[in-house]
């Protein structure tokens, strides 16, 4: 049994990487490959409100197959030959489901809400993931990019 767990944390921490790579950034000064070297209408604006939210993680099979292979390894061994087949399927479900949960809170991210009253008097909100290196305060001028039906805030 000692062996399987050994098993488990090293597909664990393979998975918890693979879901950390796949999570796009939605920074906004982050581009798609498809975005680069695009045309970007701009549009000038002031920040009329800004608030905090959260980006919701990402839910793909990747998080759910992951922790149904696992849950399967454990639960075969917890059977040891007497049931294993029933324990292997509960423990497939129930990790599938933990791992989906488990890959939405890793990919998870804090956003912000910011809502601009642009120069025509049209008034648009846009969310974006937060970072330090961009904070943005009510009164503030900002551009705000459309590409490919994208748009970003930015000073």
């Amino acid at each position: 049994m000692k062996q399987v767990s050994g098993v488990k944390a090293g597909v664990l921490a393979i998975v918890v990487a693979l879901m950390a790579g796949c999570a796009s950034t939605l920074t906004g000064d982050s581009y798609s490959r498809d975005e680069a070297r695009r045309p970007q209408q701009v549009q000038i604006g002031v920040i009329e409100f800004v608030r905090p939210v959260v980006i919701e993680g990402t839910k793909t099979p990747i998080g759910a197959g992951a922790g149904a292979i696992i849950g399967g390894i454990a639960g075969g061994a917890v059977g040891e030959g007497r049931g294993s087949a029933i324990s292997s399927v509960l423990g497939s479900v129930a990790g599938g489901l933990a791992g989906a949960a488990a890959e939405e809170q890793v990919t998870k991210r804090q956003g912000v809400e910011v809502t601009v009253r642009l120069e025509s008097g049209k008034v648009i909100a846009v969310v974006q993931e937060e970072t330090s290196s961009e904070t943005f305060t009510v009164g503030e001028r900002v551009r705000v990019l459309t590409v490919g039906g994208t748009m970003r805030v930015s000073h």
